[in-house]
């Protein structure tokens, strides 16, 4: 059994990264094209929320490609861990009364992104097999 979860671990890491890079852009989606939940409030992109909002769309992709997967997911962890504290902290200490889980929960799992890497099935493995030939 050992060697059979060893065997998927790498497999397993990949499979993290592209089901958060995917459940990740969605609210991208939603704060820049109301899709696939309509915004409460206009989009503007010189705003906080426009920064966030593009953040989101597009660093999730790259988090689900696994491409500048380290860098990317870095920067999303502050996005995450900067929002769970302008947003949600003020409305309360605990996450599960101020509603910001979701943040903290993102910022973490992008954090341990950065520190393990994209895994198996990543463009950035692709490059790194081919850079060693």
């Amino acid at each position: 059994m050992a060697q059979l979860l060893e065997i998927w671990k790498p497999r397993l890491l990949s499979i993290l990264r592209i089901i958060t890079g995917f459940l990740f852009m969605q609210h991208g989606g939603q704060k820049i094209f109301g899709y696939p939940v309509p915004q409460y409030s206009d989009f503007d992109l010189f705003s906080i929320m426009g920064v966030a909002g593009t953040l989101e769309l597009a660093g999730g992709f790259l988090i689900m490609l696994g491409l500048f997967t380290r860098s990317t997911a870095f920067l999303l962890s502050g996005l995450m861990a900067v929002a769970y504290f302008m947003v949600h902290v003020p409305q309360g200490f605990w996450p599960i009364v101020n509603g910001g889980e979701l943040a903290a929960l993102y910022s973490f799992v992008f954090l341990y992104l950065c520190a393990a890497g994209p895994g198996e099935w990543s463009i950035d493995r692709i490059w790194a097999v081919k850079n060693q030939k």
